[in-house]
């Protein structure tokens, strides 16, 4: 039977996450985009209040949740700071340590998960590189095995939770493509590796970084990495050598779904903020809303219906994946959730980018300043619309693949 109603135990922890932001990030949002920094008894406090790691099983030191739960909390995160700073590093501390807890050994799973469970340390992604996004395969940092550990030299650009690592936090790092055979064996010569850009306080010898100056989302750093003979402990290594791209791609895989719950998040709150204005901005002698005008109350009606089937797209995806990895019900594989995923995340960018621009149509003038919050929304659902996680036509052609046949639109 369908079933569209969450579990008892799903609304109980949406009320929670609700009245925890309500307190602690609804009146801190605008001030964290402003200082361009989420404060670390933020972090702290989200920890302890179970945000990070919801998938991870507890003996790991996750929350021993699921992927719809997950998504509950990526979304109202979203909602309740639709800049999609706060978002983005609570999608990534869910995403990426549930790779090291498939794949890792367990010094690294005991190491990094425990303290990314509680909010001590951050576990990201560091993949792209400055000669292009999204190809993935073609990784030019190199790893070079020496007895126990890999040296690593090369730079990684457009990474999230550089200053959170090396400036803020105790500890943190990213799960790190690099390669470990030759270039011409493109996807099958790359490795996955836990790099910790601190441990203990303590920064590891040889990385240098710097943050960039991106245009929105500002909470969140956007950095470089310049790594430079990083020594790698061979117990950081991730699954099996070479075999880093597959790991990565399922990786991918799920973030793209907790990447589409923050957009939908900020979607809700954008389409919220549209209503609430053209029911109260008047026009003409009459002083007759803005929403008598079909040209307006036809267009939220269409952004309503459009955020509503971006949602539901969501929330399969995340049962999907929840049937995959946390129920493992037999016949299952994780490329059964590479339709599902790439879809949600085309579907809800797209959704958010328009709802946003919707708002700030119906705003005029008043988007374009600061004090209405809504272009600080705009820009962090524009992160997503120009390519992170993937760009659009990444997810298009995933979703091609997968619907008309690999073999077919190589």
């Amino acid at each position: 039977m369908v079933n569209f109603e969450f579990s008892e135990e799903q609304k109980i922890f949406r009320e929670s996450v609700k009245e925890f932001l309500q307190k602690h990030l609804q009146p801190a949002w605008t001030t964290i985009d402003e200082e361009h920094r989420i404060p670390v008894d933020l972090i702290y406090k989200m920890g302890e209040q179970g945000f990070f790691a919801i998938p991870v099983p507890e003996d790991f030191g996750g929350q021993g949740g699921d992927f719809v739960s997950t998504v509950i909390a990526v979304e109202e995160v979203a909602y309740h700071d639709p800049s999609m700073a706060v978002a983005v590093y609570t999608l990534l501390n869910n995403a990426w340590p549930y790779i090291l807890y498939l794949y890792g050994t367990d010094e690294a799973r005991q190491t990094i998960l425990p303290e990314v469970g509680r909010g001590r340390a951050f576990f990201g992604i560091a993949s792209t590189e400055p000669h292009g996004g999204s190809d993935v395969a073609g990784t030019r940092t190199m790893a070079r095995r020496e007895g126990d550990k890999y040296i690593v030299n090369g730079e990684k650009i457009f990474i999230s939770g550089v200053r959170e690592v090396m400036e803020q936090l105790d500890m943190g790092g990213w799960y790190l493509i690099a390669r470990t055979g030759t270039l011409e064996q493109r996807h099958r010569g790359i490795s996955g590796f836990a790099l910790l850009g601190k441990k203990n306080g303590v920064k590891t010898p040889g990385i240098e970084y710097s943050i960039l100056n991106t245009i929105g989302r500002h909470g969140i750093s956007t950095g470089i990495l310049n790594l430079k003979d990083v020594e790698i402990p061979k117990s950081m290594l991730i699954g099996e050598e070479n075999r880093g791209f597959y790991y990565a791609m399922e990786g991918f895989t799920l973030a793209r779904i907790t990447v589409a719950a923050a957009n939908i998040g900020a979607a809700r709150w954008a389409l919220e903020q549209a209503i609430e204005w053209s029911k109260n901005r008047v026009m003409y002698e009459d002083q007759r809303p803005i929403t008598r005008f079909q040209g307006v109350s036809f267009r939220i009606a269409e952004a309503a219906m459009e955020l509503e089937a971006a949602r539901l797209l969501v929330y399969k995806a995340a049962w999907m994946a929840d049937r995959i990895y946390i129920n493992k019900e037999p016949g299952l594989k994780p490329k059964d959730l590479n339709f599902y995923s790439a879809s949600s995340k085309l579907k809800a960018v797209q959704t958010a980018f328009n709802t946003l621009s919707l708002t700030m149509e119906l705003y005029g003038a008043a988007s374009y300043v600061k004090e209405t919050n809504i272009a600080r929304s705009f820009l962090g659902a524009l992160s997503y619309y120009v390519g992170a996680e993937g760009a659009q036509n990444i997810m298009r052609y995933i979703i091609a693949r997968e619907v008309i046949g690999r073999e077919y639109v190589k």
